[in-house]
């Protein structure tokens, strides 16, 4: 089956393509179709005096979205976006619209664009989004697959929380609770203890009542582990990751880009590399001087994220926080206790975290230890204990969430356009 987004091989052959009816105009005896499959899209140019009665009579009668199947020679035409162009033949309909398309060119508010998500999916603008999250998507799986890591996809029903479950949501689990995964991690080091170097990538939950520009409930994380990883050697593969991602993308969906208007000059820094590594203490000292009352000992937050990363054009790696204010599985830093080996990666242009990692503790006695500080029920991380019981090494991994890389590659205000069908706080539908 023949796609729009391969014509360009196609000059000067009749062909046969199948699509929607996006747009259309006529002048009386030129009807100009404007076509989309999925791939991308085409105008159709017909004259009335070169198409049967019955093709005409189906253009005439067309209505916006209306399913149908066209018949061309496809010409060169370099005013067109594409530099493509087809002369129509014939026109066969497939399914006319049911009713009026409800999204039409004037402009619309939020909240009825996501209630018609369903259908705002077909405009050019989210086609392009959602391609470039397949990009992102894929290019991720292939990094993780030349560094020998193995895919082992984390449950999503889990018996405890990574930290607390005052964000998770409780399901009913037969006769028992579970808790919807806000974290693969923990049995990604039991897997890198078994395969050395392992990842999953799938959907995770969080409950916090959050109304941000930066926060679904429902979201896709890739995470990552490796055995004999300390957390140096953890942050040289996270910059390498986003390097190779953000130069697939810029090599593949430049197309997808432009219709985003996706100014890509800093997209370019980033493809070089050399993001800078700033201690927590720096950043905060850095934060107070440009007028924040953030206090030594203060997490960040995504107000003082984006003042900060407006300083640099290409990410940067907060690392040693205190141990106060992170999970209780992250190493103490044995030069200085109270702050861990960890390090938050921040993407520029005020876009704030995408990556989160540590290196992990090793110590089977330090690991009870932090679980009892934390509060947490022991008798639930026995097996996560094993892993320190039965040949412990030094291991490190970190977790980058989807959605908010590709908010910040596209260049989105809101994370609610990242993702197929958005889960906020107020949506559940469609």
């Amino acid at each position: 089956m023949l796609d729009i987004a391969g014509l360009g091989s196609k000059i000067g052959e009749t062909i046969e393509l199948s699509g929607w009816a996006y747009n259309f105009r006529s002048s009386g005896s030129i009807f100009f179709l404007q076509l989309r499959d999925g791939t991308a899209r085409v105008q159709v140019v017909f004259n009335k005096a070169d198409v049967s009665e019955e093709s005409w009579t189906v253009l005439e009668q067309l209505g916006m979205e209306a399913s149908v199947t066209v018949t061309g020679v496809v010409k060169s035409e370099p005013r067109a976006p594409s530099g493509i162009e087809l002369h129509g033949i014939s026109c066969v309909l497939i399914a006319a619209p049911a009713a009026e398309f409800p999204i039409s060119k004037k402009e619309h508010g939020t909240d009825f664009l996501m209630d018609n998500r369903h259908l705002w999916l077909r405009s050019s603008r989210q086609e392009a989004i959602l391609r470039v999250r397949n990009e992102i998507a894929f290019a991720l799986r292939e990094f993780f697959y030349h560094k020998n890591f193995v895919l082992t996809d984390s449950p999503i029903f889990t018996p405890n929380a990574c930290e607390s479950t005052s964000e998770l949501f409780e399901v009913k689990y037969f006769d028992d609770v579970a808790y919807l995964t806000q974290s693969g991690q923990l049995y990604l080091e039991a897997t890198s203890s078994a395969l050395k170097r392992t990842y999953c990538f799938g959907p995770t939950f969080r409950s916090e009542k959050s109304k941000t520009r930066r926060h679904l409930t429902e979201f896709w994380m890739l995470e990552a582990e490796a055995s004999f990883m300390d957390q140096i050697e953890n942050m040289a593969l996270q910059e390498e990751m986003v390097v190779f991602v953000v130069k697939r993308v810029l090599e593949r969906r430049a197309d997808d880009l432009k219709t985003l208007e996706r100014d890509t000059a800093p997209l370019q820094k980033v493809a070089e590399g050399n993001f800078p590594r700033i201690r927590y203490t720096d950043a905060i000292k850095q934060l107070q001087d440009l007028g924040s009352d953030i206090k030594d000992g203060d997490d960040l937050g995504a107000d003082d994220e984006t003042v900060l990363t407006k300083q640099y054009d290409r990410p940067i790696f907060i690392t040693h926080y205190p141990v106060a204010v992170k999970s209780f599985y992250m190493k103490p830093d044995p030069a200085d206790p109270r702050f861990v080996l960890n390090a938050d990666m921040l993407a520029p242009e005020g876009y704030g975290e995408v990556i989160g990692g540590s290196q992990r503790i090793d110590d089977l006695a330090l690991l009870e230890e932090r679980i009892k500080q934390h509060g947490l029920p022991r008798e639930a991380f026995e097996w996560y204990l094993d892993i320190r019981r039965f040949g412990s090494v030094p291991h490190a991994g970190f977790g980058i969430g989807l959605e908010r890389t590709v908010a910040w590659v596209c260049g989105l205000e809101h994370i609610r356009e990242t993702i197929p069908f958005p889960r906020l706080l107020n949506r559940l539908n469609p």
